[in-house]
Parts: C-alpha cells; sequence; structure tokens
C-alpha cells in the first residue's frame, strides 16, 4: 500500500468527524442553525475566489422577481469559483470512493430574501455526471457536466448545451490564512450561509449552509480564459481574488419559502 493511498484512507476516516464538528462553532453565523437535521456534507479543497463588478440592473434582470441583489458599497458582483470537491456524503453515511470527490466550477451572485443574504448560482459546472444529476433533482440547481483538470491550472469545458463555456486559470496561494474581517469585501462575498433556487413551477426554494469562517490567502491568479457568465453579464480584466485550501461544509434539504 502507498503512503498516497494511506493518506486518502485517513483523510476519509478524518473528514466525517471534521465535518460535523463545525456545529460546535456557530457565533459567527448570521442567525441560528436550523432545528431540522442537515442532509449532506461536503469538503472544498484549493478553491479560488475569482470577483467582478457588475452592473446591478444587469444582475437584477438575470434574478426571479422575489429575490433582492445583494450588494456591497452599491456594487453586484459576480463570482467564478473553481474547486475540488472532497468527501462528499449523505449524513450517517461515510464518503464512498471515485463518487465523493470530483472537480466544480460555480457562476454566482449575491441575494437576499426575507433579511436572509445568500448565493444565487447563474451554473454550476462538475466532472461528476453523478453529482450533476444529484444535485439537479435534489437542489434544483442549474448543474452541467463538463470536462474539467487542475488545479493549480484549472480548465473547465462545458460538455453539455449549445452553446460552449470554457474556463482556464491558473492560481497558487501566498502569504498566512485568516478569516476576513467583518464588514470588509472579503467577508461579503465570502461569508455566505445559505443558497437561493428555483423549482420547475417558479417556486422559490433556500438551502441553509454551514461551516467555519473562511481562512483566506492572498493568491497569485491569472483567468485565462472565461465564457462562463451568463450574456448581459460579461465581465474584463483581473478580478478580485482570494484562495481557501479548505473548507469543511453540512449542507440542509432544499425547502420552499416563496
Amino acid at each position: 500500500m502507498s503512503a498516497g493511498w494511506r493518506w486518502s484512507a485517513l483523510s476519509f476516516l478524518d473528514a466525517p468527524a471534521r465535518q460535523a464538528a463545525t456545529l460546535r462553532e456557530t457565533g459567527h453565523r448570521p442567525w441560528p442553525l436550523p432545528e431540522a437535521g442537515w442532509a449532506q456534507a461536503q469538503t472544498w479543497e484549493d478553491l479560488l475566489f475569482a470577483h467582478w463588478e457588475v452592473e446591478l440592473e444587469s444582475v437584477r434582470a438575470e434574478l426571479p422577481s422575489a429575490l433582492e441583489v445583494d450588494t456591497f458599497g452599491g456594487h453586484a458582483y459576480l463570482g467564478l469559483t473553481p474547486f475540488r470537491v472532497t468527501n462528499l456524503r449523505l449524513r450517517g453515511m461515510p464518503p464512498l470512493p471515485i463518487l465523493s470527490s470530483f472537480l466544480e466550477l460555480n457562476c454566482r451572485t449575491y441575494v437576499s430574501y426575507g433579511g436572509k443574504p445568500g448565493i444565487w448560482f447563474f451554473s454550476l459546472d462538475a466532472s461528476s455526471r453523478f453529482a450533476v444529476e444529484g444535485a439537479r433533482r435534489l437542489y434544483k440547481l442549474p448543474y452541467f457536466r463538463a470536462r474539467m483538470s487542475g488545479p493549480p491550472r484549472f480548465s473547465s469545458v462545458r460538455a453539455e448545451g449549445r452553446e460552449q463555456r470554457v474556463w482556464q486559470s491558473v492560481y497558487a496561494p501566498a502569504g498566512i490564512a485568516s478569516p476576513a474581517p467583518p464588514q470588509t469585501l472579503e467577508h461579503f462575498l465570502s461569508e455566505r450561509y445559505c443558497l437561493y433556487a428555483v423549482d420547475e413551477a417558479d417556486r422559490l426554494h433556500r438551502a441553509e449552509i454551514h461551516h467555519l469562517p473562511w481562512q483566506l490567502q492572498d493568491v497569485k491568479a491569472e483567468v485565462l480564459r472565461n465564457s462562463v457568465p451568463p450574456k448581459g453579464l460579461d465581465v474584463e480584466g483581473q478580478p478580485h481574488v482570494m484562495f481557501s485550501a479548505r473548507q469543511d461544509v453540512v449542507i440542509w434539504p432544499l425547502e420552499p419559502v416563496a
């Protein structure tokens, strides 16, 4: 048995305990944990936050009417987040080899409903057919299968749909990791504890999320290609970037809110 395989096996054993332990620290949350039990857990690794300012009205035009655009300093933001998912599992179950690990790329913005700020996903690309089909069914999210590789040189080419959506970036962390101070742009862009989605009847739903405060680092990053954002939200220039080496997350089921 190789040293690499022993490390992977230990990670599989350690991850469920780490994920569940996040529930012991809740003082940083903007609202209490849900009373109902969480449904699944994931670990996100080598995650790049890349954000651009975008026109507020352009974002609003792409959202359900019930949602408000959440802004910082009067500006709306569009984010691209490439990362690796590991140790995906249902509550009470261990991670399953092969199925529990894959690459993912999210295109997102920030919204609010009923006083709860959260995330709206324009698209989510993943290298796992299992993850794509499961998230479409359970969370009503716009997931797409993609051919992906990386990081640190992260490449994603969407494998379905009429229009080719491509992302290429290269990134490497620098400096010491620390939480983002409250009231900063970095805190606004990272500390989010729910996501929003609509079902087939355009009814708004919310899924609660919990994790410890993000440990963020400076990062040397370059976006080489980016055709992922929806039309009307094209971005130019180099983005505001942050990096996180690992985040353990628990997620609740999707629930209707409107």
